[in-house]
C-alpha cells in the first residue's frame, strides 16, 4: 500500500503547486493586470464620425427621459406614401442628423425616420456625474426607452409599431431595450459590440503584452479571463459611477424578430470574430453580412449600392410586408461582400 500513499503524496504536491501557482497567477493579472484594463477600456477610439447636414423640413424633437435629461431630435418624414417607421441609431459622438446619409435613400423609399441624440452627444447635455464613453450603460437605455415612447405617443405613430436602424453604440444600446420590447418589430444593424465579447479577446491579446510570465501567459483559460473581465467591469462602474449592462443575454430575446447584422471585414476595432459571437448568440431568423475591407462602420461607404439594396429590401419585406420579388430558397446566413467603387 507504500505506493497509494506515495501517489497521494505526489497528487496533493501537485495540487498545491497547481493552486500556489494559480494564487500567483491571480494576484499578478488582479494587482497588475485589471489596471490597465481600466486604463484601456476608458481610452476613446480615434475614426471619422458621420455629421449630416440639418435638413429643412425636418421636425424637432424634444425629450426629457424619466431621470430629467433633455434629448434633442428630428422627426423626418417619408417623401412618398408612408411604408412604416425607424427609429435610427447614432454612433458615440455623432449627432442625429448622421441618419441624413444612411437614410435619405429609406426617407425616399417611403419610410419615416426618427433621429436622436444620446446625453453627451450633440446638443444633448449629460448631467455632471456622467461622462460618456464608446460602451453602452444603463443612462442609453434610458434615453432609447424615452425615444420608444415618444414614438408610441406621436398622434401619426404607426400601430404596427417600428423598425430599427443603427450603427454602433446606438444600435447596440437600441438592440438591449428591443429586447424587452417588442415594440421594435425587426432590426438593421452596422457594427454593434458588447462588453464581453469585444474585452475577453483584448484581453487576451493585452496579456501577452504587459506580463512577464508569457508561458503562463498563453495557458489561462477562457473561463478565467470571463472572471477578469466581470472584474474589471465592477471596479469601472465604480469609477465612472454608472451600470454596464450585458448585451449578450439579449440577444437570444430578439428572436423571433428579424436580424440583419452588418458588420466591416476590415474593422480594426471591433473585429469579425467579435460580431460573429454575438451573431451566434441570437436565434433565427438572422442574416450576418460581413462586407469586405470595410473598416468599422465604413461598408455603406465601399458597398454603397449593395448596402441600400439589402436594407430596403430588408425593410420591405419585415416591416413594409412588402413581398420580394425573388427568392431562390436559400437562407444565407453570411455573406461576404467584395468591395466596389465608393460613390
Amino acid at each position: 500500500m507504500d505506493w497509494l500513499w506515495i501517489s497521494f503524496g505526489i497528487l496533493a504536491a501537485l495540487g498545491a503547486l497547481a493552486a500556489l501557482a494559480f494564487y500567483f497567477l491571480h494576484v499578478r493579472i488582479v494587482r497588475k493586470y485589471i489596471p490597465v484594463v481600466l486604463r484601456i477600456f476608458q481610452e476613446k477610439p480615434l475614426f471619422l464620425l458621420p455629421f449630416g447636414q440639418p435638413v429643412p423640413d425636418a421636425e424637432d424633437v424634444t425629450l426629457t427621459t424619466s431621470d430629467g435629461v433633455t434629448l434633442c431630435g428630428c422627426y423626418l418624414k417619408a417623401s412618398k406614401p408612408r411604408k412604416g417607421v425607424l427609429l435610427f441609431g447614432v454612433e458615440f459622438g455623432s449627432n442625429r442628423w448622421a441618419c441624413v446619409p444612411y437614410c435619405g435613400f429609406l426617407r425616399d423609399a417611403g419610410y419615416d425616420i426618427f433621429s436622436f441624440e444620446m446625453r453627451g452627444q450633440g446638443t444633448s447635455p449629460a448631467p455632471e456625474s456622467y461622462a460618456p464613453l464608446q460602451w453602452v450603460t444603463e443612462f442609453e437605455l434610458i434615453d432609447y426607452r424615452t425615444a420608444l415612447a415618444y414614438l408610441k405617443s406621436r398622434p401619426d405613430k404607426d400601430p404596427r409599431g417600428v423598425g430599427l436602424f443603427g450603427l454602433s453604440k446606438g444600435a447596440s444600446a437600441a438592440l438591449m431595450v428591443a429586447s424587452e420590447d417588442a415594440t421594435i418589430r425587426c432590426f438593421v444593424v452596422d457594427g454593434i459590440f458588447s462588453l464581453i465579447t469585444t474585452m475577453v479577446p483584448y484581453m487576451k491579446q493585452w496579456v501577452m503584452i504587459y506580463t512577464r510570465t508569457p508561458w503562463i501567459a498563453r495557458r489561462i483559460p477562457k473561463w478565467y479571463l470571463l472572471i477578469a473581465a466581470h472584474i474589471a467591469i465592477r471596479r469601472i462602474e465604480e469609477l465612472r459611477k454608472c451600470h454596464y449592462p450585458l448585451m449578450e443575454p439579449c440577444m437570444a430575446r430578439l428572436a423571433p424578430r428579424p436580424l440583419l447584422m452588418i458588420h466591416g471585414g476590415a474593422d480594426n476595432y471591433i473585429k469579425p470574430d467579435m460580431a460573429r459571437a454575438l451573431f451566434d448568440m441570437a436565434l433565427e431568423p438572422k442574416e450576418l453580412w460581413i462586407v469586405d475591407k470595410a473598416k468599422h462602420n465604413q461598408a455603406i461607404h465601399l458597398a454603397a449600392d449593395e448596402y441600400k439594396r439589402r436594407v430596403l429590401a430588408f425593410f420591405d419585406q419585415h416591416l413594409a410586408g412588402i413581398t420580394p420579388h425573388s427568392n431562390n430558397g436559400t437562407h444565407v446566413k453570411e455573406a461576404v461582400a467584395k468591395e466596389q467603387t465608393p460613390v
